[in-house]
This record gives C-alpha cells, sequence and structure tokens, in this order.
C-alpha cells in the first residue's frame, strides 16, 4: 500500500471541505449572523481551520508520494475520503446546536454527505442559516461524490483515476475511455451545476425565497431530501413546488450520462436505453397502484391530488431523494409495503439516487429466469445482454453477490439494532436499517417521515451512521478498510 499519495490526496479533500465551509461561513453574513455576536459563524471559522491544519498536516506526509495510484490505494482513498469528511463535517453541529451530542452531529453529518436525509435534530429548522445551508451543501457535495470533485482537476491519477471515477461519481467511467476520465468528471460537474441552477430558479419562480429554493435545489438534484422545513416540502402547501420536485428527483435518479447524451443530440443513446425505460416504467406502474390506493382510502373520485400525492411519493422514495408531501406512515400496509418495495429498488445506476439499482434488479431478474430454464434444459445457451453489450459471467456474479451481501448486511443490521433498541417495534427496526442502509432518510412507525432518529441510543446513531456510508459507497470501498491485506506492502 503506497499510503503517501493517499495523505497527498486526502490533504486536497480537507482544502475542498474547507471550501465548502467558507461558503457556509459567507451565506450567514449574506443572512444577518455577525462574526462578533453569533457562535456559529465562529464554529465555521474553527472548522476552517481544522481543515486546513490537517491538510497541511496530510500534505506534508505526502509530499514525497507519486501521481499516480492503483486499485488499492483508490478504493482505500475512496473509503478513507467518507469517514474523514463526515468527521470533519459533524464538528460545526457539535460547536452551534447547544447539548449536541457526538453521536447526533456524526449522524447528521454522515447523512447529509451519503444523501440519505434522515436527520438526528428534532429543531432543525431551528438552525442558524449558515448551518442549515452546511446541511443542504453537504448532501450537495455527496450527490456527486466527494472524491470526484478534485478528479476532475487532478491529472496523471493513472488507473486509479477510472477506479476513483467509477466508483465515486454519478457517472460510469465504461461511458468514457481510459484517456477521459477527467473531462467526463469536468463534464458530469457542469451538468449538475446546470440541473442545480435550473432546479432552484424553479423553486423561486413556484414561491420559494431564493435561501430556501437554493437550499432546496441542491439537496433535490443530489436526492438527498433535506428541508429548511420541519415537514419537508408538504409545509409549503404548494402544487407547483410538488410538481417541480417530481420532475427534478426523477430526471436526478436517472443515468446521467444518458440525459447529458440526449442533450448532446446523441440520439443512438436511445437504442440501449433498458435501465432507463424500466426505471420510469415501474415509477407509472407504482404510481398508478398508489393513485387507486388513495382513491380507495378516501373514497373520492381520482382527483389531480391524488395522483399528485402518489407521484410525488413513489418518485421521492424510488430515487431515495425521501421527501414527504403527506405521511404515509398512516397508509395501510399494502401500500407501505409497495414503498419498501422501491427503497429496495432505487435509481439508474451513474445517477445521485441510492438503492440496489435497477440494472442490478434487471440482472438478478435475468439470471434467475435462465437458471430456471437451465433446470429442464441444461444444455442451453442464453446470452445476456445490457445496454447493448454482453454481459460476461464475472459481471453476472458480482450482482448476485453485492445484493447477497447488502440483504445479509441488512439482517445482521437488524439483529444488532434489535438487540441494542429492544423497544422498537420489527417495523421500525427494519425500516430503520432499510432507510439508512439504502439512504433512503425516512422509514416507518416510530421513524416515519413525520419523526426523526434522535430518540435512538447513541451506539445505535453511530452504527446507521456506518451504514449509510456502505450503502453510499456499495460496500466495497468502506470493507476494504477492515482488510488486513489491503494495507500490506508489496513485496
Amino acid at each position: 500500500m503506497n499510503t503517501a499519495i493517499i495523505y497527498k490526496l486526502l490533504s486536497k479533500v480537507l482544502l475542498a471541505l474547507a471550501g465548502a465551509f467558507v461558503v457556509c461561513l459567507g451565506v450567514g453574513l449574506i443572512n444577518g449572523e455577525h462574526l462578533t455576536e453569533d457562535h456559529s459563524l465562529k464554529a465555521f471559522l474553527i472548522t476552517i481551520a481544522i481543515s486546513l491544519v490537517l491538510s497541511g498536516v496530510f500534505h506534508w506526509k505526502g509530499r514525497k508520494g507519486p501521481n499516480r495510484m492503483f486499485r488499492r490505494e483508490a478504493l482505500c482513498l475512496i473509503g478513507l475520503s467518507w469517514v474523514l469528511a463526515t468527521l470533519i463535517g459533524a464538528i460545526p453541529y457539535i460547536l452551534i446546536v447547544e447539548n449536541c451530542d457526538y453521536a447526533d452531529a456524526i449522524f447528521e453529518s454522515s447523512s447529509g454527505l451519503t444523501t440519505t436525509g434522515a436527520t438526528a435534530f428534532d429543531n432543525f429548522y431551528e438552525f442558524p442559516p449558515s448551518l442549515l445551508f452546511w446541511r443542504s451543501l453537504s448532501q450537495w457535495i455527496g450527490g456527486l461524490g466527494v472524491v470526484v470533485f478534485f478528479v476532475a482537476l487532478l491529472s496523471s491519477l493513472g488507473a486509479g483515476a477510472k477506479i476513483l471515477f467509477s466508483n465515486e461519481s454519478s457517472g460510469s467511467a465504461a461511458d468514457f475511455d481510459q484517456g477521459r476520465i477527467q473531462q467526463g468528471a469536468v463534464l458530469l460537474m457542469i451538468y449538475y451545476l446546470g440541473i442545480t441552477a435550473l432546479c432552484t430558479v424553479a423553486y423561486k419562480i413556484a414561491g420559494m425565497n431564493w435561501f430556501k429554493a437554493v437550499n432546496h435545489g441542491m439537496t433535490t438534484i443530489a436526492t438527498g431530501g433535506f428541508s429548511t422545513e420541519p415537514n419537508s416540502l408538504g409545509d409549503f402547501n404548494s402544487p407547483a413546488i410538488e410538481w417541480i420536485a417530481i420532475f427534478f428527483m426523477a430526471l436526478s435518479g436517472t443515468t446521467f450520462v444518458f440525459v447529458i447524451r440526449l442533450f448532446m443530440r446523441k440520439w443512438n443513446v436511445l437504442r440501449h436505453t433498458q435501465e432507463v425505460a424500466w426505471f420510469y416504467a415501474i415509477l407509472g406502474g407504482a404510481t398508478l397502484l398508489l393513485t387507486m390506493y388513495l382513491v380507495e382510502m378516501t373514497g373520492e373520485l381520482p382527483s389531480a391530488d391524488s395522483f399528485r400525492t402518489a407521484a410525488f411519493q413513489t418518485v421521492s422514495i424510488m430515487t431515495t431523494t425521501g421527501y414527504a408531501s403527506a405521511d404515509f406512515e398512516s397508509w395501510l400496509p399494502p401500500a407501505k409495503m409497495l414503498l419498501i418495495i422501491l427503497m429496495f429498488i432505487g435509481g439508474c445506476s451513474g445517477s445521485t439516487a441510492g438503492g440496489t439499482k435497477v440494472v442490478r434488479i434487471i440482472i438478478a431478474l435475468r439470471a434467475s429466469m435462465r437458471s430456471i430454464a437451465h433446470s429442464f434444459r441444461p444444455n442451453l445457451t442464453i446470452s445476456m445482454r445490457m445496454g447493448g453489450k454482453p454481459l460476461n459471467e464475472r459481471a453476472i456474479q458480482s450482482v448476485i453477490v453485492f445484493i447477497i451481501l447488502m440483504v445479509s448486511l441488512q439482517i445482521a443490521s437488524m439483529l444488532f439494532v434489535s438487540a441494542n433498541e429492544p423497544e422498537l417495534t420489527f417495523l421500525s427496526t427494519f425500516s430503520c436499517v432499510q432507510a439508512t442502509l439504502f439512504n433512503i432518510g425516512p422509514g416507518f412507525d416510530q421513524v416515519g417521515p413525520m419523526d426523526n432518529f434522535h430518540f435512538l441510543r447513541s451506539s445505535t446513531k453511530l452504527f446507521l451512521s456506518l451504514l449509510m456510508t456502505f450503502g453510499r459507497l456499495e460496500l466495497y470501498a468502506v470493507l476494504v478498510l477492515f482488510m488486513p491485506m489491503a494495507w500490506r506492502r508489496f513485496s
């Protein structure tokens, strides 16, 4: 393991975080906070200082490191970047929020950077503007990926650039040539900035003030779900705002490279749209089912309101955004079961959405059908294709292994949470694990959309924070940190 280059690049991550905290400081000043009177701005100054000092220390330790990195270093860098960013991102909460427990701060920071959107605070809407902005900005940074921001700015990373890009960004490294990874990262950043700006302006036109529009623009595009309001977007009571959110959540749950190529008029991308087609087909079918349920529940004729509510919650849950326009905790079990299935599926690969990802579900279903066919026709040869390209057995196996690992981790996590929180109901235990592992945000029952995670024990919140990181990095970049062989030097 070449630790020098890891130190060198971690110093750049910390430098980027310091820049983000400077922006939060500026937002606080613009919104009436004062350096001499408000401890919130002093807290950000302290956080900036800590980030810069650590960045300097890491830069010194990695000063002799090479500029090129390989798979082990790239995976370790990704995992360490998220852990370090989570710990640094928790400092403002500890310094600003009165009587803030360290576990609450780490939970909130992890929830932001992993775009989960679950909260450990009852009164987050009373936070000063600078801290509210940090909650939203952390999700926006986490949506595209902490590391991809400097991948776009660095060259000569060697094979590590492709590993970083494919594991960290809302795009697939397979969509870009080896020599164009950096250009691909820049293109994604431009697109990300562009749709965030469009979403922000749309919210402003629909009635939000600029501060709320910017915050919700960032958390919508990141499919994060943090809000400045106690009851999420439902507090605005605005059909226009909800339709804007539906559109941009769905767009953010779609493969970014697919949308970019459509904007560039590369129409040949339409020939290979299985995942995107399945994604919107599932959204449409689930929306119709929920609309029928809401009509049955209220006893009224189908209306624009029932369709909008169904569409909003379907898109919010499947894209793992976690916004709420209604208290779906009060819905009957069939509707909850549908939402749980959508939580598990998630959005498209190469998007900001979490979950298992639609492409993996498609491959797993096709592999299952092929296995069934082989049970009565063992010599039958069935090739599998995705995106117009044949799938090799290694890719199919990796999908099956990933799903098995995620389900196994969810079961083991439920056992831990139920043992640590005996007062939780089964549905609460199940949904709080699923909501954090798949980066959803709200769950059901005691952790429903109108509740929060504040009442849980500190050890449980720290464990759930780790689950969020597992889900956001899709296991491997975190698991590699716990494998001794990954840290050994080559002989």
